[in-house]
């Protein structure tokens, strides 16, 4: 078994955090260059979603009743959670957002689609290394929490726990990989579609072993954000499939 390396440290999170988007915007601007895409306005956008994204991971997750029910906006804002789901629909607002602002039209999944899963792919390093990992592995391997450990991370103490972070940074970079495959091949905005519906499908399946607080019929908070969700993300996968398989426009 191995020992959680970092348990609670901030400042460890934060540093992978910001690499992963760090690398991210990196390769936003790679791929732009690739596609030759010169409209300034494709930055507006990209910043648009690092700024609502991280005010979505954090704003988004305030609703949460406590022992004395809900802190102040501020004091969640220093203090509260974090969440990737509730970043990804700030994200999205903030593009969403940024294209009526700026009257940009054409889509832009083949940009943002790999530079997500490359973000979630590193920063998730930083989940890993400071995080409760996840549930009891019901064997002799897995990372292990201290009791001390255990009671700040709420994490069961001295037994093999689920590395269910390590579990998403191989999907993140799995899936950043297939999105590299499939740039070109598909129509506009289907690409960025595909990713978001089975990155659903992956974190709906792994949160059964994160260890996250279950909220109603043994079911996590994620959980029934997602099962919420669904309708849409069905609607948008059956648009894929539906769509006749055509190159991508260049300027997507």
């Amino acid at each position: 078994m191995i020992a959680l390396p970092y348990p609670g440290n901030d400042l460890v999170h934060g540093l992978w955090v910001a690499a992963g988007l760090v690398a991210a915007l990196i390769w936003y601007a790679l791929e732009k260059r690739r596609l030759g895409l010169r409209d300034d306005r494709l930055w507006v956008l990209a910043g648009m979603a690092v700024a609502f994204g991280a005010i979505g991971a954090r704003v988004l997750t305030w609703p949460q009743l406590g022992p004395n029910g809900y802190p102040s906006l501020a004091q969640w804002w220093v203090e509260g959670n974090r969440s990737i789901l509730a970043g990804l629909v700030g994200a999205w607002f903030g593009v969403w957002l940024g294209k009526r602002l700026t009257g940009y039209r054409a889509d832009t999944g083949e940009l943002f689609a790999p530079a997500v899963a490359l973000a979630m792919a590193i920063g998730r390093v930083g989940c890993l290394l400071t995080e409760n990992p996840g549930t009891p592995t019901g064997g002799d391997w897995g990372i292990v929490l201290t009791p001390e450990q255990a009671e700040r991370l709420g994490g069961v103490a001295n037994v093999g726990l689920q590395p269910s972070f390590a579990y998403e940074i191989v999907f993140q970079a799995v899936a950043f990989a297939l999105l590299l495959r499939g740039r070109g091949r598909l129509a506009p905005g289907a690409l960025f579609r595909l990713y978001v519906a089975a990155y659903a499908l992956f974190r709906f399946a792994v949160e059964f072993v994160r260890g996250n607080h279950e909220l109603w019929l043994g079911l996590s908070g994620p959980q029934w954000f997602l099962l919420a969700a669904s309708p849409l993300l069905i609607r948008s996968v059956v648009r894929v499939v539906r769509t006749s398989r055509q190159p991508a426009v260049a300027s997507a």
